[in-house]
C-alpha cells in the first residue's frame, strides 16, 4: 500500500510538468514565454475597451486610402507604343494629299489621304509625309491633330487632320494572375473600374471568397479581397493607364486550435468576422478542457498599430511587423461584449489553452491506468489465500 501511495504522489506531480500530453501551452506559459532568455519574443496585450477602440479605428488595406485620386482620367493622351492612323484632308484637289481634278469625268478627285498605321516611336514622334517627324506623345488627340496641321501649313491646301488611336498600348492596364485570360486591357475615355477590366480579361477562375485583387500603380501597391470589392462600391476604383491588376488566391481564413470544438483552418465566409463569431465557428470552448481566461489571438501587426498598443515595446526597434498575442478573459462577462467588437483578420491564429484541472484529470487517469492492475492483482491474491 505504501508503494501505491508513492506512485500516486509521483503521478499527481506530473500534472504540473511537461510530461503530460497537451495541445499547446497553458495560459501561464503564454505569459511567461512572452519574454525569452535574452529578448522579448512577442508582445502580450489584454483585450480591453481601449484596445478594442484602437483596433476598431485601424484602417485596413484599402484602394480608397492608397490611391487618393478617385476620378477617371479627364482625357487620354497619345503615348509611346500606341498604334495610330492619320488621315489628311485638303480644301481642294491637286494638293499633296488630294488627287488631281479630272475634267472629262466630271469629278473633283479625292481630297484626302490616309497615312498607314504606325507606332509612336520611343522619341514620342510619328512620321508625317512632308511634315517629317512630329512629336505627339503626351498630347491629347486634339492637340496632336493641331500640331500635325501646323507642320503642313504652307505645304498642303488648308489641311485638316484626323488622328485615331487604333491600339491604345499606353492607355491600357495589365490584368494577370487568377483570371481566365491574362491580357492588356485597353481603357475607355469614360473610365473603367476594377471589375470592368477583370471582366475584360475573362473574369476570375477561382471562388470569390478565395480571391484578392492587388493593384500596383507606380511605386504604390495595395491588396483588397474580392468580397470586399464586391460589397463596397467605393473599393471598385477607376483603373489608370499603366496599372497592374493582379488577382491572387488568398483565402480569408483563420486557424483555430487548442481547447476548441473544432481545430481547423476556418473560412470567413464573409468580409468581416469578429472574435465572438470566430469562437462560434470553431465550435466554442470545450467545457472539460478549456481555460476561459486563456483565449488568445496571435497576429503580426504593422508598426503603426503596434506603436499605439505598446508604445515603448522593444520589438518596435526591429522594424517590420510586430508579433502580438491578444488575451481575452471569458470569465469576465464584459469580455463577451469586447469579443463582439474585436475584429479578426485573415491568417489570425485563435488558440484556447487547457485549464490546469485538465492536467490533473490526465494525471489521475494515468494513475488509474497504472494502479488498477495492481489493485486487481492484490484482490485476486487475497481471495486465493
Amino acid at each position: 500500500m505504501r508503494k501505491l501511495i508513492f506512485v500516486a504522489a509521483g503521478l499527481t506531480g506530473l500534472a504540473g510538468c511537461s510530461a503530460l500530453p497537451t495541445s499547446g501551452p497553458t495560459a501561464e506559459d503564454v505569459v511567461e514565454q512572452s519574454t525569452g532568455a535574452e529578448q522579448q519574443r512577442y508582445a502580450l496585450v489584454d483585450i480591453t475597451p481601449e484596445v478594442a477602440n484602437i483596433l476598431g479605428k485601424r484602417v485596413p488595406d484599402s484602394f480608397l486610402a492608397s490611391f487618393s485620386n478617385r476620378q477617371p482620367p479627364a482625357e487620354f493622351v497619345v503615348g509611346v507604343g500606341d498604334m495610330v492612323a492619320v488621315t489628311v484632308w485638303e480644301a481642294s484637289s491637286g494638293g499633296l494629299f488630294s488627287a488631281p481634278m479630272v475634267t472629262d469625268r466630271f469629278t473633283t478627285g479625292s481630297k484626302s489621304a490616309t497615312i498607314p498605321e504606325q507606332a509612336v516611336g520611343r522619341d514620342g514622334s510619328i512620321s508625317v509625309p512632308y511634315g517629317g517627324r512630329v512629336r505627339v506623345s503626351g498630347l491629347t488627340i486634339e492637340e496632336a491633330q493641331k500640331r500635325i496641321v501646323a507642320t503642313l501649313e504652307g505645304k498642303a491646301i488648308q489641311p485638316q487632320v484626323q488622328l485615331s488611336i487604333v491600339r491604345p498600348i499606353s492607355s491600357s492596364a495589365t490584368v494577370a494572375g487568377e483570371v481566365a485570360a491574362g491580357a492588356r486591357v485597353p481603357l475607355s475615355v469614360r473610365g473603367d473600374r476594377l471589375m470592368d477590366v477583370i471582366a475584360g480579361a475573362g473574369g476570375i477562375r477561382i471562388p470569390v471568397n478565395e480571391a484578392a485583387v492587388q493593384v500596383t500603380r507606380g511605386e504604390r501597391s495595395a491588396r483588397v479581397s474580392m468580397l470586399r470589392i464586391a460589397s463596397d462600391p467605393g473599393e471598385n476604383i477607376f483603373v489608370r493607364p499603366g496599372d497592374l491588376v493582379t488577382v491572387v488566391r488568398e483565402p480569408q481564413t483563420f486557424i483555430a486550435y487548442g481547447a476548441t470544438g473544432r481545430n481547423a483552418e476556418i473560412p470567413f465566409e464573409s468580409d468581416k468576422v469578429t472574435l465572438s463569431q470566430a469562437l462560434a465557428k470553431a465550435g466554442g470552448l470545450i467545457d472539460s478542457r478549456a481555460d476561459p481566461s486563456g483565449v488568445f489571438i496571435l497576429r503580426y501587426e504593422p508598426q503603426s498599430v503596434a506603436k499605439l498598443l505598446v508604445p515603448d515595446g522593444p520589438l518596435l526597434q526591429a522594424g517590420g511587423r510586430v508579433p502580438i498575442v491578444y488575451r481575452l478573459n471569458l470569465r469576465d462577462t464584459g469580455s463577451l461584449f469586447l469579443a463582439e467588437r474585436f475584429p479578426l483578420h485573415a491568417r489570425d491564429v485563435l488558440y484556447v489553452s487547457n485549464a490546469q484541472l485538465s492536467d490533473v484529470q490526465k494525471a489521475l487517469l494515468l494513475f488509474n491506468l497504472v494502479v488498477s492492475p495492481i489493485v486487481s492483482g492484490a484482490s485476486v491474491y487475497n481471495v486465493t489465500r
